[in-house]
Parts: C-alpha cells; structure tokens; sequence
C-alpha cells in the first residue's frame, strides 16, 4: 500500500506568527515534525505542502536536500485541498496520511495503526484519531484518507469549508464514506500538545528539554508521562482554546 504522508506547513499562522521555524532544542519546529513522521514504517514518501506566497520560500528552503524521502510542494494558499490532491496526483498513492506542522509530538506509532486499518478493511475510505470520540492528545491528530477519496473531495466539494479544511466534509457528511475512529487505550484528551500560541510552545520547549535528554526516540505514553510526573506542566497551556471544536 502506497502511503504518502502530507505535512501542511505555512508561515502566515494569525496566532503565532512564523511558529514552525521557531527552534525547538536545536532545530526548527518543522523539522521535529518531519523527523517523527519519518520513523513511521508504514509512510513510504512525505512531502511538506506550502503556499506559493513568497514569505513560505523559506520552507521550500528548508526541506531541500533535507532527506531523500523528504520534499517540498507549493500550491494554493486558500483551496489547501487542491494543494493536498495537485501535491500527490502524479504519484497516484494508495493512501494519504495528513500531518499538520504545528504538532512536534505527531507519534509514528499512531500513524502505523492508522495506516494499517485500511490494510485490515480495504473497503475504508478514511481513518482518523480525531472523528467520532476524540481520545488522543490535542496534537497527536492522526487522519489518513484513500487518494481515490481525496480525489473525489476534489472534484466534487465546492464550499470553502471543504477546500480550506481537506477532509473536514467527511465529518461534516459522515454517511456518505466508509469511516473508522482510531482510539487510544484510555482518553487523554485533556491533555494540549499543539502549537497554536506562546503558551503552548512554552510547552513544548519544556518538554522536549526533558525527553530529548531522558529518551529521544520518545512516543505518546513517555509526553504523558513526564506531565503526570510534573503536574505544573499541565496548567502552562491548559487555558488555551482550540479552534474548530466542532469537528
């Protein structure tokens, strides 16, 4: 199966401006990202889809010559379902995993157990740990989607909803696919490990001050973990709200 992981990565975030370059113990946010999603077995190619504005020429910059595995994409800075279907058409993938390049904790286990949902139920058209009954950490978002479906998003969605949002009308119409929740052994929703505001890269920059000291090659349960053990970590973020809770 066929698997390309697409990270969608921009400069222009409203809330922290420029926050996927922001260095995270001695690398850039984004390169954290791409770095996790690279230890996922299953994902054969990722690319990072950016815009064409000018301002995002700094991540094509960063990901040249990054890792044979590893390229870049520009497309629609608006329609980023078209961005998302113009970035893989050529490569007529099996499957497309979506990533987004403000979450430094995305776990490659998670993806794995998405990825292998559909190589269980070939009849699956999308899998996700964030449709239905949200149990995983804000941040560990995992969805992979058929290209065939995604293909078919794209040729027939035309609200502005579905082509900003690249899957979100498979939660808004869920009974037209054929779709399964991915759920964690027990809910840790509670629990904030995006980067949407100062505050929760403040977090992340503590957080991974420890786990890359104590176990680099960290996962989901070593981040719960080292906030169970240090509960003032907790409360650093906890106050933020997440945009887009409907879906």
């Amino acid at each position: 199966m066929k698997t390309i992981c697409i990270i969608q990565a921009r400069m222009g975030s409203t809330r922290l401006l420029g926050k996927i370059l922001l260095p995270l113990e001695g690398k850039p946010l984004l390169l954290r990202v791409v770095d996790r999603v690279l230890k996922a077995e299953s994902v054969d190619e990722i690319i990072v889809a950016t815009t064409t504005k000018e301002r995002d020429e700094k991540i094509v910059e960063l990901i040249k010559n990054y890792n044979p595995k590893v390229s870049a994409y520009r497309g629609s800075e608006e329609d980023v379902l078209d961005r998302y279907y113009q970035a893989v058409k050529e490569k007529n993938p099996d499957l497309v995993v979506r990533v987004t390049s403000d979450n430094p904790f995305i776990d490659p286990d998670i993806i794995n157990k998405t990825v292998q949902e559909f190589k269980d139920d070939p009849s699956l058209e999308y899998a996700s740990n964030n449709i239905g009954e949200h149990t995983y950490p804000r941040g560990l978002d995992t969805e992979a989607i058929k290209f065939t479906t995604l293909k078919k998003l794209w040729e027939t969605t035309t609200e502005s909803v579905d082509r900003e949002h690249v899957t979100i009308h498979v939660k808004r119409f869920p009974n037209n696919f054929k779709w399964k929740t991915i759920k964690a052994d027990k809910d840790y929703s509670k629990y904030r490990l995006t980067v949407d505001e100062e505050s929760d890269y403040k977090l992340t920059q503590e957080l991974y001050k420890i786990l890359e000291k104590e176990k680099p090659d960290f996962r989901m349960q070593d981040v719960i973990k080292v906030l169970e053990n240090n509960p003032d970590l907790f409360t650093i973020n906890s106050h933020v709200e997440q945009k887009n809770k409907k879906y």
